[in-house]
């Protein structure tokens, strides 16, 4: 075969490489992907061909250089093929790893909807037992209720709000019912159990609205609160909120006390508001530190120790 056919048979390849290369990119939107290597074929053929026909039209050609370099070129073509196919298989694999992640993203946040919507679900369903006439069922709505805001601290004061809202409910003392009185208790101590407790570290702020509220043996010694509303309260046998601080202020205006309030080493940060405070019994205020307004205009405390 003469150098005329190869170069011929060279050009013709190359044309048609370079035909399928153009190709493929229409192809590739059907699916079909095989072209590319159809191209790389013929373009190393033809440049095979070409340059070995190129090199055999001299004086005296070396057949056997000239395919050699004619086959270099093919190589040559064909490692370039090879570092394309690399990096498109690199490139598919980091749309796979981003389309994974995007998955798992979306998987992550269906979940946290779903734990959501159950926590929703739960705090519903909760709130509707607190109205059951049987003291078992809303004592298990109010332990329901604190085991959700354990789980889900940014609960903590809706279930804060929900507790003392059932503590503002009337309360007939005199013909007590010993089984609602424990449900009372009960939202007594889940008040105590979520409050911070003094000394944590950059501890969350909690506020009390217990106004008007019967409480008995309520205790948040040693825990810190936000604002704290004890307007006409009524407190019976022992209270205590010793060794407690109030970040915010504290209204016991109009409260009655018929026991024994325990109050010392109180930290306040803001108004301490005792204007009218009625107490039957013992108020101990030894070693409080009022580091904002305090009013005592109108306060009835026979027995203060302060």
């Amino acid at each position: 075969m003469n150098s005329t056919v190869f170069v011929v048979a060279g050009l013709s390849a190359l044309v048609a490489g370079l035909a399928a290369f153009a190709l493929s990119r229409f192809a590739a939107r059907r699916g079909r992907t095989g072209l590319p290597l159809v191209g790389t074929v013929l373009v190393a053929a033809g440049l095979l061909a070409l340059v070995t026909g190129w090199l055999l039209t001299g004086a005296n050609p070396d057949r056997g250089e000239a395919l050699k370099t004619g086959g270099l070129a093919a190589g040559s073509v064909v490692a370039l093929y090879a570092l394309w196919l690399n990096d498109r298989k690199r490139q598919v694999e980091e749309e796979r790893q981003v389309l994974e992640h995007g998955r798992q993203e979306l998987e992550l946040a269906r979940a946290d909807h779903d734990r959501e919507r159950v926590a929703d679900e739960r705090f519903a369903r909760a709130v509707e037992l607190l109205g059951n006439p049987a003291d078992q069922v809303r004592v298990g709505a109010l332990h329901a209720l604190s085991g959700l805001a354990r789980s889900r601290p940014y609960y903590t004061q809706t279930v804060l709000d929900v507790a003392c809202s059932y503590l503002r409910m009337p309360f007939d003392r005199e013909n007590i019912d010993p089984r609602e009185k424990q449900v009372r208790l009960t939202a007594q101590r889940v008040i105590e159990d979520l409050l911070p407790k003094r000394g944590t570290e950059e501890p969350p702020r909690y506020n009390l609205d217990l106004t008007g509220a019967d409480l008995e043996y309520f205790d948040i010694s040693e825990r810190i609160v936000g604002t704290l509303v004890l307007r006409w309260a009524k407190l019976y046998s022992s209270n205590s909120m010793w060794g407690s601080e109030m970040l915010g202020s504290v209204w016991f205006t109009g409260a009655v006390s018929h026991g024994i309030l325990h109050a010392q080493d109180v930290v306040f940060h803001r108004k301490a508001w005792f204007s009218g405070f009625i107490a039957h019994g013992p108020v101990n205020l030894t070693g409080c530190d009022f580091r904002g307004p305090t009013k005592f205009d109108g306060a009835e405390i026979p027995e203060w120790v302060k």
